[in-house]
């Protein structure tokens, strides 16, 4: 799975991918060189956990991050950005609301609003144009295609459009999965998960009031809205201690920070989950899709789990907290044996037991 950040210039998407995969861009890159790297998904959960067993090894869970150039005139004009982006599984957009009169804005003044409303468009109007173009196909293979299959098409990818020219993306579209099945492989954008980042000024990190308005307007489009500042993040990052890091965080009213909500809403944006495996040799992390089955989670560890699962042996993390201890939960009765049908809740601490 890999998201995708893109954004105007001058919006803060090199910080952000930086502070999420570690990785530093020096000098200008274009569509034929994305960077990419791996961000660690960040979970207080897991450092809980870490806490409690100390163990060897930490491992966390990681998703692929890919950067995108510019979205601007030249990058739509060239239309290559959108075969980028259409080969990505969820989209984060990255958009300026900080003030800084040291650094320009492409349309001359700070408007989050009116950056969302340009960057929206222009992925409807790919959806909107490559309908018209698969019409055009269709057309011409009538005579070599089942008219059936030719009509069902069509009528999906009519209804695609009466939505797309309601000024409305695909993923805040019904879709059944007969309909998904027709349109498989097609490289409609908006279909994908987004997820807006408003990277704001340090001092507007607490303030609702702009991701509030934001979210009322666009209410519909299917869109998470968040608020990060990545100067903020960034100083938080040159932290050597955990105690450093949350004494700052106290000291600017913050709970947490907002890239571990990020990763958090990264995760949900590709349908994943994840669980835990615990112990005094490592505790980690590891994702699979929202549904997965108890052997399929095992599978996620390895094949010859799946293979030969007999019972996944479950502890609830909020009960893990709560008793301290797995011997405690045990003698508290909340451990529970699952079969092969068990649906794996996000953040399960599971021992599974196989024979192969």
């Amino acid at each position: 799975m890999k998201i995708g950040i893109i954004g105007l210039p001058q919006t803060g998407k090199r910080t952000l991918f930086g502070l999420l995969t570690g990785a530093r861009i020096d000098g200008p890159f274009d569509s034929a060189k994305m960077p990419e790297g791996v961000a660690e998904i960040l979970d207080p959960r897991f450092d809980r956990l870490n806490a409690l067993y100390r163990p060897k090894k930490e491992t966390r869970a990681r998703l692929s991050v890919q950067l995108l150039p510019d979205l601007d005139s030249e990058s739509i004009r060239e239309g290559k950005i959108f075969r980028d982006i259409a080969g990505l599984d969820a989209l984060c957009h990255v958009v300026r609301a900080f003030r800084d009169d040291s650094v320009y804005h492409v349309s001359g003044a700070v408007d989050p609003a009116r950056d969302i409303e340009f960057v929206n468009a222009e992925l409807l109007l790919h959806d909107l144009l490559f309908i018209e173009k698969r019409f055009e196909r269709m057309e011409k293979d009538a005579k070599r295609t089942r008219a059936e299959a030719l009509k069902k098409e069509a009528e999906v990818l009519q209804k695609f459009k009466r939505h797309l020219e309601a000024d409305r993306p695909l993923r805040a579209l019904a879709v059944s999965a007969e309909e998904g099945k027709v349109v498989s492989g097609y490289p409609f954008i908006t279909m994908k998960s987004m997820i807006v980042a408003l990277n704001v000024s340090e001092g507007d990190l607490t303030d609702r009031g702009l991701s509030g308005t934001l979210a009322a307007r666009f209410q519909g489009q299917g869109m998470t809205i968040m608020r990060i500042s990545a100067k903020l993040e960034a100083e938080i990052a040159t932290l050597s201690s955990a105690e450093e890091r949350e004494a700052f965080l106290k000291d600017a009213g913050i709970e947490e920070p907002a890239l571990h909500l990020l990763s958090r809403l990264c995760m949900d944006a590709v349908g994943l989950i994840s669980f835990f495996t615990v112990g005094e040799d490592e505790v980690r992390q590891w994702l699979i899709p929202k549904g997965a089955s108890a052997p399929e989670a095992g599978g996620a560890i390895h094949s010859d789990i799946q293979r030969g699962f007999i019972r996944a042996e479950v502890i609830q993390y909020g009960d893990l907290m709560e008793y301290g201890s797995e011997e405690a939960v045990k003698k508290a009765g909340k451990l529970s044996a699952m079969g092969k049908d068990y649906r794996v809740a996000d953040g399960d601490i599971i021992n599974f037991r196989f024979n192969v």
